[in-house]
């Protein structure tokens, strides 16, 4: 019987051979290597994880958060090498989701049974 950790570990070393990895890494490597791309990809990055936390924290965010918040997104979006970046991160995002479905079968077909 195959050890599970095992498997796990050959799935992550498909992971990281797999094209989606592979074009999501190029199209990050492509930001990270231009500044001024970069440090646009940072104030995005940034203004996210800001808001993210003020919701977790469930403080109120501001109009003005929000107008910034746009502001940025409107601006990232516009960079084709960034964009590119998202559609290659929802890319790899969607496969581990699919992966993750087939992996928590077992769990499902189990405790489905009951219903």
């Amino acid at each position: 019987m195959p050890n599970i950790y095992d498997l796990a570990y050959d799935l992550e070393k498909g992971l990281r051979e797999s094209d989606e990895f592979q074009a999501l890494k190029n199209a990050y490597e492509k930001v990270m290597n231009d500044p001024s791309t970069k440090q646009m990809f940072d104030n995005f990055r940034d203004t996210q994880l800001n808001l993210q936390q003020k919701q977790m924290q469930g403080e109120e965010i501001t109009e003005e958060e929000v107008n910034k918040a746009k502001q940025v997104v409107d601006l990232v979006q516009q960079n084709e090498d960034i964009s590119k970046l998202m559609e290659e991160e929802q890319r790899l995002n969607t496969a581990i989701g699919d992966i993750s479905k087939i992996i928590t079968k077992p769990l499902e077909e189990l405790y489905g049974e009951d219903q």
